[in-house]
This record gives structure tokens, C-alpha cells and sequence, in this order.
């Protein structure tokens, strides 16, 4: 079991020092794989019945040759590391639960220089 506290810590510390915005809404996005579908299927109902945005599953290839089906499980709030712990927490325990494995959680830079330049979009 991952340390959710430290990392959560982590995260959003270098995140505020790369100039974040601390006040802003940000997309947290916490991961699900496994290479049975119904039983990644089953655990996507039960987020979305916990009040997380579920994307689609994909199914994706390693580098060694093995698959798997991965969704997200969203959820759009400010950097409260209690909270954003709290959820990684609770979905690691239900991922545990049904044999799935939660991969953690991540986001992106919110902030006024976003790493997005108009001028590059050709």
C-alpha cells in the first residue's frame, strides 16, 4: 500500500513551487487497470457511485507484450491534500476489493503559464 499522504504532499508541493496556482479547480485523476474488463467494469460502477466522473476503459499494451483495460476516475477540486487523500485512500480499498489495481492519482499545472503557447499549434 502506497504512503497517499506523502505522496499526496509531494505532489502538490511541486507543483506550488513550479508556480501552480494554489487556488485553482484542478482535474484529479485517479487510475484503475486490469486485464479482466468485467471486473475493471465492476469497479468503475461503484466509483461512479461514489460521485467521480468515469471515462471510458481502454485497453492498452506494455512494453512487455502484456494488456490491460485502464479507466480514470475524475473528480475536479482544489490541491486539499486531506481530502485528495482521503479519496486515494478509499479507491485504493475498493480497487483491493474487487482484485483491480489502483495506480495512484495525478493532475496538471493550473497556472498562467500552462506549458500550452497558441503560437505553437502548428
Amino acid at each position: 500500500m502506497e504512503n497517499w499522504q506523502e505522496f499526496t504532499n509531494d505532489t502538490i508541493t511541486a507543483l506550488l513551487e513550479d508556480g501552480s496556482a494554489p487556488d485553482a479547480e484542478y482535474t484529479i485523476e485517479h487510475h484503475f487497470y486490469h486485464p479482466d474488463f468485467a471486473k475493471l467494469e465492476k469497479v468503475a460502477v461503484e466509483v461512479f457511485k461514489l460521485g467521480f466522473e468515469v471515462t471510458d476503459a481502454e485497453e492498452v499494451e506494455f512494453e512487455d507484450g502484456g494488456s490491460a483495460w485502464v479507466f480514470d476516475a475524475i473528480r475536479e477540486q482544489s490541491l486539499d491534500a486531506a481530502n485528495i487523500t482521503a479519496d486515494a485512500i478509499k479507491l485504493e480499498q475498493l480497487a483491493q476489493k474487487f482484485g483491480v489495481e489502483y495506480d495512484g492519482w495525478g493532475t496538471y499545472f493550473e497556472g498562467e503559464d500552462d506549458g500550452y503557447d497558441e503560437d505553437d499549434e502548428e
